[in-house]
């Protein structure tokens, strides 16, 4: 029962907290637009009379107009204030939008860890150093100074992460897998053109041994077609030859026939060899 009780308190005041800001703002803003359309003469000024010390004002309705209208003005300025503050106890009664405020802190805080600006190697100055960044930042003006002390510390702790994976190894890690990168292109550019090489020697080295193959088909066709000549060459040399006689003019005195010049053993082996070098050329 108490805690609906509360429970209604803190929504009855978190309703009224919203509409009364809403209510400073709309009448703030109407009400210069008005005094602002009088002073220029579109609208007319709040009539009234006031008496005061027993003298009567008879033109102290713009005078009430214009303070009115000051002091809603002043009050518009507390406004923003008042925003981060319902905020602030907003963040207070959701735990996690407090836990994203936390995660968001820390990475701002890491984000500067890996950039070198902390220098203090001591837990206590290290945590104060990144508090202080942290207070400072733009962007997390609206926090708690217990989230930024969480962040802080949450920091303090990966700051050998954050020395591991700086900005700079980083940068060097990645000059490295470029240059890695770039020297393996190059190497595949050479193996490719050295397979295209082989490729073709390869081709070529195919054509001549065919070029081989068929010259040595022809020269051992050669061969057996001498092997069958050669015999009938033999039998035609054993054969006698007539020779023919000379013209009557032109017999010389004696009567004896030419006989044909001997020849050399080795004869049909000249012949077989030289038919084999023009077969080969």
């Amino acid at each position: 029962m108490i805690g609906a009780m509360r429970s209604l308190v803190v929504a009855t005041g978190w309703l009224m907290q919203r509409l009364m800001f809403a209510a400073v703002a709309v009448l703030g803003l109407g009400l210069l637009a008005y005094t602002m359309a009088c002073a220029f003469g579109y609208a007319p000024w709040l009539d009234m009379t006031a008496t005061f010390g027993g003298v009567a004002y008879p033109q102290a309705g713009w005078v009430v107009q214009i303070g009115v209208t000051a002091l809603l003005l002043g009050l518009m300025a507390f406004l923003p204030a008042n925003a981060r503050i319902m905020a602030l106890e907003t963040s207070h009664r959701r735990f996690h939008i407090g836990m994203e405020d936390v995660a968001r802190a820390y990475r701002a805080s890491h984000a500067a860890d890996r950039d070198g600006v902390f220098k203090l190697k001591s837990e206590f100055d290290s945590v104060r150093e990144r508090m202080a960044y942290l207070r400072d930042h733009p962007d997390l003006a609206e926090l708690e100074p217990s989230v930024l002390e969480i962040a802080s510390q949450m920091s303090h702790i990966s700051r050998d992460l954050a020395d591991t994976y700086s900005d700079g190894s980083v940068a060097r890690a990645r000059d490295f897998l470029i240059q890695r990168q770039q020297e393996i292109e190059e190497f595949n550019t050479r193996l490719d053109a050295a397979k295209a090489t082989a490729a073709e020697m390869r081709v070529w080295i195919d054509r001549v041994e065919l070029e081989e193959t068929v010259a040595q088909a022809q020269l051992s066709r050669l061969n057996e077609e001498l092997a069958e000549l050669l015999p009938e060459l033999h039998s035609a040399e054993d054969t006698p030859q007539i020779p023919a006689r000379r013209p009557q003019s032109l017999q010389e005195p004696s009567d004896q026939w030419d006989e044909p010049p001997d020849l050399p053993a080795n004869d049909d082996n000249r012949i077989v060899a030289l038919l084999a070098r023009r077969a080969a050329e």
